[in-house]
């Protein structure tokens, strides 16, 4: 079928553009022209920086990068149940054994098995106009929804819906969210579209604080530092909020969306690395709090985020801030490390 261009990460920060031959669909299989991918802070933090991460993160060298992949179905192999050459779809970024515990609730993203390989560290990703993927990794987009929604929802949307979903976010809430990164934002727009009756945000970076406010995400907007967790209090007539996200990775981050929750509430950690310091007796047992921690999601639940995206009527590429063609694939992954911008995307023809 000819060769194409796929972006590698050598591992020094830099971005190699490789041929690779376009793959052949197998049995249960499919070959998606790639429309659009998106970067995501893990590919900055293991194999933009370190190269070579642990564990479920542990990126072969060599492979295409790119774990938030959407396009379309331009061949079938054999034996499909479901999907058909033309459809539009996401590919959920961990293709599991799909026979252990966690894959039959649906976890890939918990498969313990060997047969684990996930789209752009274990096997090719998004990062190139074509990508081989499983059917049964495919979640269906809807005609209502972009290439570049679909993107999003490929990892970090469903990952703050899951979330989202374990504290539970309704029109009783006011909400935290530390960290204003596209993770950050995602869970402003979904806490907005949950009813939640105030948003607050906590981040120090002027270009992601003008986004949250440019898109009308958070009432509030704070800056990190000795002050913040007396504001948060007294935008909440000294109570606190009942839920809170951190999307920070950060200790101090942590440790402020845990203090400025309120008796019985709940918090999320979602943000990747990092360490937290804090006085279990204070900090959560006295105040009767649940700390949830939350690793992307199901499959189920990624469809059933996708189809209310549509009710709801929102677009999570209202979060990209800058596109770029493969070719400047570089230029991508260095602004996305930087922080100075909300979601970076590579879109394709």
């Amino acid at each position: 079928m000819g060769t194409m261009k796929g972006a590698v990460l050598p591992g020094n920060s830099t971005v190699e553009l490789r041929d690779f031959e376009i793959p052949k669909p197998g049995y249960g299989q499919v070959l998606i022209q790639t429309k659009a991918s998106t970067i995501c802070g893990s590919d900055i933090r293991c194999i933009y920086r370190e190269h070579v991460g642990k564990g479920p993160e542990a990126y072969i060298p060599g492979t295409i990068a790119g774990h938030e992949p959407c396009g379309l179905i331009v061949e079938e192999g054999e034996g499909l149940k479901r999907f058909k050459k033309g459809d539009r779809v996401i590919v959920y970024h961990i293709s599991g054994c799909g026979v252990c515990h966690d894959c039959r609730k649906g976890y890939y993203i918990s498969c313990k098995s060997r047969h684990r390989k996930a789209y752009g560290w274990q096997r090719n990703g998004g990062m190139a106009p074509y990508i081989l993927a499983d059917e049964k990794d495919l979640i269906l987009l809807p005609d209502q929804l972009t290439y570049k929604d679909g993107a999003q929802i490929a990892c970090g949307f469903g990952t703050v819906y899951e979330a989202i979903e374990k504290i539970g976010i309704s029109g009783n809430d006011a909400v935290l969210v530390t960290g204003l990164g596209p993770v950050g934002l995602a869970a402003l727009m979904l806490a907005k579209c949950l009813g939640a009756n105030k948003l607050i945000g906590v981040e120090m970076n002027e270009t992601r604080i003008e986004t949250a406010k440019k898109l009308g995400l958070a009432d509030e907007v704070f800056k990190p530092g000795p002050g913040a967790l007396e504001q948060i209090l007294e935008a909440t007539g000294g109570y606190g909020v009942e839920r809170a996200i951190d999307a920070s990775a950060s200790d101090g981050g942590r440790q402020l969306a845990i203090r400025a929750t309120r008796e019985w509430g709940r918090i999320a950690f979602v943000g990747e690395g990092g360490s937290c310091t804090f006085q279990p007796s204070p900090d959560i047992i006295h105040g009767q709090k649940t700390i949830y921690g939350s690793w992307v999601t199901s499959l189920w639940r990624m469809e059933d985020l996708t189809e209310r995206l549509v009710r709801w009527g929102i677009h999570p590429e209202d979060l990209i801030t800058h596109e770029f063609p493969l070719e400047k694939a570089g230029e991508a992954y260095a602004l996305m490390a930087s922080g100075n911008c909300g979601k970076v995307a590579v879109t394709f023809e």
